[in-house]
Formats: C-alpha cells, sequence, structure tokens
C-alpha cells in the first residue's frame, strides 16, 4: 500500500501529516471503511538509505506525537547522543488515527464536509496499527530498528510485532499488557458514561460550538482515569494531610490540563479501542498470539503499577519466551512512571536499542 505522492522525509522537528494510501478509505476491523486519512507524525535524525535505523515510537492514550524538544513527553530521552540517539536513528512517532492532535478523528471533516462527531467508527488498536502501517509504507519502511510503546502504544507495539513480526526487529513494551481484563474495562465505562451523561455531550455531535462541549464530563473522565495512573504511595507523598478541597483542586488541575488539548468523543474512540485489546482474540489465545513475535524484546514493568501491574508485564514476557528481557521500574508514581522515570529508563533503552 502507498500513498499517492509520497513527500519528501523532513528530518527537522515539527508536525507533518500525511494523506493515506492516496486518499483511499481503510479497511477497519469491524468490516467498515473509514476514508480518506491524515496521519500526523513527527521525526527526528536523518533516515539511512534503506531506513534500516527507522524508530517507530508509540505514544500512550493522553499523549501526541510531540515526544521530543521542549515540552516532549520523552525530551530527555531522544535526541543526540541520549538514549535513543537521533545521530543513529531516524526517530517517527505518530499520532494515533482516532486522535486529536492531527489525525482524522471524530472533530475531523467526514467526505461531506461536516465533522464525523457521532457517526466516527468505533476502531480497535489493530486498526490503529494498520493505519501505522499505512505509514510506515509511505515513508518507505520495510523493517523497523525498533518498535517502543507504553501503555496504548505497548499494546500497539505489542499488535505490530504480532500481526506483522517480519517488519519489527526489536521490541519495546513498557506498562502495557495482553489483554485488557474486565477491571480495566469497568474503569474505562466509568470513564466513558461520565462523558456521555453530560447534557452537552448531544450524543456526540457538539461541533457546532466546540467551546460548549461535554467538558465536565471530560474533566470527570480524566480524574477516574488519574486515580488509575497514579498509586496510594504516591497520593499520600502529594498531600502531608489528606484534605478534600487540596485532593479537589490536585484532581481538577489535572482534569482542566487535558480538558483544553483533547476532544471528548476522540478519548470515548480511544478508550473502546484499548477496552477491545486481546492479542489473542481470534489468534488461539494470547499464549498463541505471542508466540508469533520474532523481535528481541525488552518487557519492562512499573512496581506500584495498579493500571496494568507487574504480574500483567510477566505474562507476557512468560509467553513470548526467548529473546526476552524483562526490567522492573522501581517508583511510586504507578503507572506514570513509564512516562516520568527517566533516568531509569536511559539505560534500559539504550541496552533494548543497540
Amino acid at each position: 500500500m502507498t500513498m499517492l505522492m509520497p513527500p519528501p522525509v523532513r528530518t527537522d522537528a515539527g508536525r507533518r501529516t500525511l494523506l493515506l494510501q492516496g486518499g483511499r478509505p481503510l479497511l477497519l476491523e469491524s468490516g467498515r471503511s473509514l476514508g480518506p486519512i491524515k496521519l500526523a507524525y513527527e521525526s527526528w535524525g536523518r533516515p539511512a538509505a534503506d531506513h534500516a535505523n527507522a524508530v517507530l515510537l508509540l505514544h500512550g492514550f493522553s499523549g501526541d506525537s510531540h515526544a521530543a524538544g521542549p515540552g516532549g513527553w520523552w525530551e530527555g530521552l531522544i535526541g543526540p547522543g541520549r538514549a535513543i540517539d537521533t545521530d543513529r536513528y531516524h526517530v517517527i512517532c505518530p499520532n494515533v488515527l482516532g486522535g486529536c492532535s492531527g489525525s482524522t478523528g471524530p472533530a475531523s471533516a467526514a467526505p461531506d464536509g461536516r465533522p464525523w462527531g457521532s457517526r466516527f467508527p468505533e476502531l480497535t488498536i489493530r486498526d490503529l496499527v494498520a493505519a501505522e502501517a499505512v505509514l510506515a509504507d509511505a515513508l518507505g519502511v520495510r523493517r523497523w530498528h525498533a518498535v517502543i510503546g507504553g501503555s496504548m502504544g505497548g499494546m500497539r507495539a505489542l499488535e505490530w510485532a504480532v500481526s506483522q513480526p517480519e517488519r519489527v526487529a526489536r521490541l519495546v513494551v513498557l506498562a502495557a499488557p495482553a489483554r485488557c481484563t474486565a477491571e480495566n474495562i469497568a474503569y474505562h465505562l466509568c470513564q466513558m458514561r461520565a462523558i456521555e451523561a453530560d447534557p452537552r455531550f448531544r450524543g456526540g455531535d457538539y461541533y457546532d460550538d466546540p467551546a460548549a462541549g461535554p467538558r465536565q464530563g471530560l474533566a470527570l473522565a480524566r480524574s477516574i482515569a488519574r486515580l488509575t495512573y497514579g498509586c496510594e504511595r504516591e497520593l499520600e507523598q502529594r498531600f502531608a494531610q489528606a484534605a478534600e478541597p487540596a485532593v479537589a483542586a490536585f484532581l481538577d488541575a489535572e482534569a482542566g490540563e487535558l480538558v483544553e488539548r483533547f476532544d471528548p468523543n476522540s478519548y470515548r474512540v480511544l478508550t473502546r479501542a484499548m477496552s477491545g485489546h486481546d492479542l489473542g482474540r481470534g489468534r488461539g489465545g494470547v499464549r498463541e498470539a505471542l508466540g508469533r513475535i520474532t523481535a528481541r524484546t525488552r518487557v519492562v514493568a512499573v512496581s506500584s503499577d495498579r493500571l496494568f501491574p507487574p504480574h500483567r508485564q510477566l505474562e507476557l514476557a512468560r509467553g513470548i519466551g526467548s529473546g526476552v528481557t524483562w526490567s522492573t521500574i522501581e517508583t511510586d508514581l504507578g503507572h506514570d512512571g513509564f512516562l516520568l522515570e527517566q533516568r531509569q529508563l536511559d539505560p534500559i533503552l539504550r541496552q533494548s536499542l543497540g
């Protein structure tokens, strides 16, 4: 699959957007089609002539393509001489399909010119990876030197390694499971229902005045999610006295930051995609699916992760078997340790990419 007119790959920082497959629709796992599709991405470093130095970096649920540079979510790990060394590697970080940072999502214009809104189809993790594979084709990358992802990005990294093992030489999975459990799905349902219960949600068609959309519902959804991203020790350390006003102000501040930059419909679409994540679906089960992975793999757990606890990563390591290295990030920061504990991540990434 190729796009109509592949543009030259720029090596300077900044977001680019590609129209995939020449504007032809993408066939989704559900049988529906979605298109035309655009994916936004950022890249750092120079591509080798054969693109053998390409590294695919996959962001978490509320992240985007801005991984490096000022304000980047892994700013301290990407750059010349850093763990992901842009003097050696060409690093590509796409914004996920269904997102709201330049890629096609519910707020994008449908073929009739109106926002997709409630008409936007459900997506799966496999659909997100299918779109990323088209992006790789458009950029000329046949095989990734490494695919790296944490949380929802780790789900996509796993799907890459299972569905297209011949295209992944190295795999780094951080704080991600082989499948979502009933508990994960329950947390997700509470978040989606918070958005849908906001009277300004209007069934998902609120784009005539986005500023008046379901902002309160989105804020509540984010607060629910934030409780799963941290842990008891993290919150205890934040608050010398567990007073309700202080805790409420913290949750409001955390939610407010997301509300200003995230589309509620994208939140729902991506949350539902994560709920359906199951590597073993239609493949004979998780163990059978993990057996397809041929990449040299590093599995990274976060010691205090309550969302995807370390035993979920142990399931991955045992299922993949040979060629796996296991690491644990020791932290009281909970699930978000895969983003924040960059000092511990530095040697893990250097070893994994070498």
